[in-house]
């Protein structure tokens, strides 16, 4: 892999672009944190066109909402919005334009535009670049779409718009897309193959960020540690790649590498990992950095050798076995968390127990877990049954989530005595005498705010827990 070189521009003022304008959006964030980042492009986007943003849906020219297609009820609650903001539209602002984008835009663009006429606008996540023109379209009467997924975007030269932001920590896009193919999954549909950012323009946002005060960024991909730069194009094309290029090319560690060395004072986190494609190397650079935070995020999904085999997930239980001891045994503390689905296709008593016998070895510090919902034209939807009762999916995640509680406290309470560094993130929402950050493995701490401000490192001494926080002082 090439060793990246880069020059800092010293002294360089970084701004965006302001327009005065009456014009207003407002933009809805749902799902996984690579749709919130892509609603900060949008409005990046939006914004040289003369729209600023508005936390008063009534006055918006333009309502989007960014969605998610993972799961049934995510699309049940986009809905449920949709239908709002058009009761809205009808009752309060009658030329109010409402669009969706995202991954249920792609999924489900005929259905909403078309036959439930919930929206003006359907917009793909590869398409965000052609949102003026489509808006365009509807003022000349006409409903608008565009949908077409490709191959080079990574929307690179966009500086986003930090929305809602906490002027602590941001999220910067690296990779788009997926390759993998698990038999459950509708993102390589939504959001196509997977292609990765100029390295450079990674570490120019960074720098960016830095300028503005952000103290952490978030790295950001479907299958972080798939990312690969080569010159630019899809990863499938690599395999047709120069011998140059393949010589030059640049992986995860790499990039985590050439981040944390070149901005020591940014904390670094990334999002998410796949286990069949997360090396060793990403682990031990990890190690090598107080600045890249000690937690990973690693999906699981099931503790059964079979239904891993059927959902596709290219690794068995021993290889995520062996990946978690690797992991443990290069950065012992190291957070670790999970997603789990229960009840996928099939899935008998044994293969439940299994899942059940990996959470007791891994004891994660916290998950996201679910019940199987199929996705149409996924290879589940299209060649499996789902078979699995919907009281015993029920009581399977129950157990799963009672499980995972206990293990989350034991957790804590391990904590409890020692003395963590922390960024001070925000205010809690129970107290404004008190303050919420979080340590380098992702626990969130809650402590008195003493004289300190958000934005600070502080070192808190660790006093009592719940399953999910740190109760703390600044010592």
């Amino acid at each position: 892999m090439k060793k990246i070189i880069i020059e800092k521009r010293q002294g360089e003022t970084l701004t965006l672009d302001n327009h005065q304008t009456n014009r207003k959006m407002y933009i809805e964030s749902y799902g996984c944190q690579m749709n919130f980042s892509d609603s900060e492009i949008v409005a990046s986007i939006l914004a040289k066109e003369g729209f600023s943003s508005t936390k008063k849906i009534e006055e918006a020219e333009i309502v989007l909402v960014n969605t998610c297609s993972i799961r049934e009820k995510a699309e049940q609650t986009v809905r449920k919005r949709l239908e709002y903001y058009n009761s809205i539209k009808k009752s309060k602002n009658k030329k109010m334009i409402v669009g969706v984008l995202g991954c249920m835009a792609e999924r489900l663009k005929k259905n909403l535009l078309e036959e439930e006429k919930l929206v003006d606008i359907v917009v793909g996540p590869d398409a965000y670049r052609d949102l003026p023109k489509l808006i365009t379209e509807v003022e000349d009467g006409k409903k608008a779409i565009n949908v077409i997924l490709s191959l080079e975007e990574t929307y690179a030269d966009i500086n986003p718009i930090r929305l809602n932001s906490n002027g602590v920590c941001a999220y910067v896009s690296i990779t788009r897309g997926c390759d993998n193919m698990c038999s459950f999954c509708v993102v390589p549909y939504t959001r196509g193959r997977e292609r990765s950012r100029d390295p450079k323009s990674i570490l120019e946002e960074c720098n960016k960020l830095v300028f503005e005060g952000y103290k952490e960024v978030t790295l950001l991909g479907q299958n972080v540690d798939s990312y690969l730069w080569y010159g630019g194009g899809a990863k499938k094309n690599y395999k047709n790649a120069t011998e140059e290029e393949r010589n030059q090319s640049i992986d995860f560690a790499s990039l985590l590498d050439f981040i944390a060395t070149n901005i020591p004072e940014l904390r670094i986190r990334f999002s998410t990992s796949n286990p069949q494609d997360m090396t060793i190397d990403v682990v031990k650079t990890m190690a090598k950095h107080k600045n890249i935070c000690k937690y990973i995020h690693l999906p699981v999904q099931s503790g059964s050798d079979r239904i891993l085999k059927l959902m596709n997930r290219g690794y068995n239980r021993k290889q995520y076995i062996s990946l978690i001891d690797k992991i443990k045994e290069i950065i012992p503390e190291c957070g670790i968390s999970m997603d789990i689905i229960t009840g996928f296709c099939s899935e008998n008593e044994k293969d439940h127990l299994d899942t059940l016998s990996l959470m007791d070895y891994v004891k994660y510090d916290y998950g996201y877990m679910f019940k199987y919902s199929e996705r149409s034209n996924t290879y589940a939807q299209r060649k499996m049954q789902d078979d699995v009762h919907e009281d015993i999916k029920q009581r399977r995640l129950s157990e799963i989530i009672n499980k995972q509680t206990k293990h989350s406290l034991y957790n804590m309470k391990e904590k409890i005595g020692k003395v963590y560094e922390v960024l001070i993130e925000k205010l809690s929402k129970k107290s404004n005498n008190h303050y919420v950050g979080r340590t380098t493995h992702n626990t969130a701490v809650v402590f008195e705010k003493e004289n300190k401000q958000i934005g600070e490192y502080v070192m808190v001494k660790i006093n009592r827990c719940t399953s999910a926080t740190l109760i703390g002082e600044i010592i």
